[in-house]
Parts: structure tokens; sequence; C-alpha cells
């Protein structure tokens, strides 16, 4: 079975993945903790890390039970038919969400344009394209996941 992306209702990805984990559809709704401020306190909540987006995986044939769930709008769509997420890319995500704040990288001498395998830390045996070296950093690109990483050196 493939996953999907399904976009939601703002604010509505939590109830929408729960439902349907509830209805026997395997949803996964990636959540970040943050810090929020109100004028008389500071509150961490969870908080969905892609807005109005989930990720559900199901059967070609069985894509449409998806909008019997309320808040449930459409699929995000890429050329032409809906977009499929690889396995290893939502445990990607997965990995990523559950490492510590901080975390140690080695960093060899690298230059900018290198095509890099990570070693360690929650993207191991991603490979990256050097695309920044500073003089306390280096910015890498995940071409699989589409993102950017700042890797601090020490």
């Amino acid at each position: 079975m493939n996953w999907y992306v399904v976009y939601t209702k703002p604010k509505w990805e939590k109830k929408v993945a729960e439902r349907l984990n509830e209805a026997g559809i395997k949803a996964y709704c990636p959540l970040i903790t943050k810090e929020r401020q109100w004028s008389d306190r500071k509150k961490k909540i969870e908080a969905p890390l892609f807005n109005s987006y989930i990720f559900v995986q199901v059967n070609e044939k069985e894509r449409n039970v998806i909008f019997e769930i309320p808040g449930a709008i459409r699929y995000l769509f890429w050329l032409g038919k809906p977009a499929i997420v690889k396995e290893k890319e939502i445990q990607a995500i997965q990995n990523w969400l559950n490492v510590p704040d901080v975390f140690e990288v080695m960093v060899d001498k690298w230059q900018k344009g290198d095509k890099i395998v990570l070693e360690s830390g929650p993207f191991i045996t991603q490979s990256a394209i050097v695309q920044e070296v500073k003089h306390n950093h280096y910015v890498l690109v995940l071409e699989s996941l589409g993102c950017v990483l700042k890797v601090e050196k020490k």
C-alpha cells in the first residue's frame, strides 16, 4: 500500500488522523512540541509538523474512503496524479522526530558541492550535497527529502 498526502481543513490535522485511525485506515500526523506564550503563562503544545497535511496509507481502490471523514479535503497531486510518499521517507520523518534536540554529527572537511552520506543523527544513511560552508556551520541539501539541514561545527 502506498502513502498519500491528504490536505485537511486548517487546524484539523490531528482530528482527521485520529478519526481515520479509528475507522481502520492507517494515518500519520507528525507532531512537534512547541512552546506557546500567552499573556499570563507559557505552555508546551503538540502541533503538526506540516500545517493542513497528513499522510495516509490506503489501497489505490480505497482512496475515496478518506472523504467520508469530516475535515479531509483532497489529495495532494504531483504531475496530475496523487502524490505518493515512499515508506523510507515516512520512516525518515519518524526517526527525525524521535531524536533529542541536540545530537552530534562527525564532520570531515567538506567542500561546497561535495556529495556525502550522513553517518549519524536522525538522517543517517541519507545522501546530501554540501551547499554552503561557513566558519561555524555547514548547510546541506537532503535531496530525497527535499529539505535543507544546517549542521553546526564544534
